[in-house]
């Protein structure tokens, strides 16, 4: 298979007898160049011998204490949070068990750290993939889109390829923000072999219209996604609209999409400008129906996606593993 998101870092990490991602001293030490921890020239002693020190051995103990001792509050609370998270990583067996175990148990995880496991885990589960249309949908679950009607169509592209420049010049650069060059284009079949050795540019935009590859593809995305971190398989059926329905379960992929649930939950009415920011509406079902909770037997359950009103989508994959009203949500780590 061809190789794709050499971002994510994938090729530092070791793999486990089931195939699950394990940290190397390598993939934390790329963690250690990061600019939010390495030590600037004014920084304290302190700060520049634990950085120092962790490079050589990126495992060493770290006490409370010797955070406390650095002199500048924005690197302390830095080097909090990355240690923290090092040492959850150390303690669970694979990285898909850190994030899953981060996330269903409420810990404070900076968003960057999030959408790292993200790529990473994705990368994981996607590494057979050949579907273009697949790949790219899964770069919404780990990088914020921006989303744009145009003639029909709703469209998403790439939120920090966009604003990085903000200059529109062709028309479809001119709905996103963006100049001729670098320019984004739309995926299609005509350009999706070419998906691989573009694939860390993030400059595709992918079509979200109902009935269209896009959504199914995002479907297909949160089957693999569900089946890797819970062992839970599902099916998962894109619709095209959800009227004076009730909603015996939901789960919102996003804040929005939360909200919007909510909403409806509570037997509130749906506005059209609310009901148009509706980007996607699936039906989940379960292969194994015994997995599901009682009073949930042989009833739908609806993932509802949503972008802001000023057209912002941020998906938040952990409510696939937080969500779901099945017996048992252990994580197949």
């Amino acid at each position: 298979m061809k190789d794709f998101w050499l971002s994510s870092g994938h090729h530092l990490l070791d793999r486990d007898e089931r195939g699950r991602l394990r940290a190397t001293d390598e993939f934390m030490k790329v963690y250690l160049a990061r600019p939010e921890l390495a030590p600037p020239p004014e920084a304290c002693t302190v700060e520049r011998t634990l950085h120092l020190t962790l490079l050589s051995d990126p495992w060493r103990p770290v006490a409370a204490s010797e955070i406390d001792a650095i002199a500048e509050a924005d690197a302390r609370e830095n080097w909090q949070f990355m240690i923290e998270f090092r040492d959850r990583v150390a303690a669970q067996r694979t990285l898909e068990a850190t994030y899953a175990a981060s996330v269903r148990n409420g810990v404070r995880v900076p968003p960057i750290f999030l959408d790292q496991m993200v790529h990473l885990i994705l990368r994981n589960a996607l590494d057979q993939c050949d579907d273009a249309y697949m790949l790219r949908a899964a770069e919404m679950f780990f990088r914020p889109q921006r989303v744009t009607l145009h003639d029909g169509s709703l469209l998403a592209a790439d939120q920090e390829r966009i604003d990085a420049n903000p200059s529109p010049v062709s028309p479809l650069a001119s709905m996103f923000g963006l100049p001729a060059e670098p320019e984004i284009e739309m995926l299609s079949d005509v350009n999706a072999l070419d998906y691989w050795k573009r694939s860390d540019r993030f400059d595709l935009a992918l079509d979200l219209t109902t009935g269209r590859r896009g959504l199914a593809a995002l479907g297909s995305v949160i089957v693999c996604w569900v089946k890797h971190l819970l062992d839970i398989d599902i099916m998962v059926e894109p619709l095209k609209e959800l009227r004076d329905a009730t909603l015996p379960w939901y789960v919102g992929l996003d804040a929005e999409g939360t909200r919007i649930g909510d909403a409806l939950w509570n037997g509130a009415a749906i506005d059209e400008a609310t009901r148009a920011r509706v980007v996607g509406l699936f039906r989940l079902t379960f292969r194994d129906p015994g997995i599901v909770i009682e009073r949930m037997a042989g009833e739908a359950l609806y993932l509802i996606l949503a972008m802001t009103p000023d057209g912002m989508l941020r998906l938040k994959p952990q409510n696939l593993l937080t969500g779901l009203p099945v017996r048992r949500l252990e994580p197949a780590t």
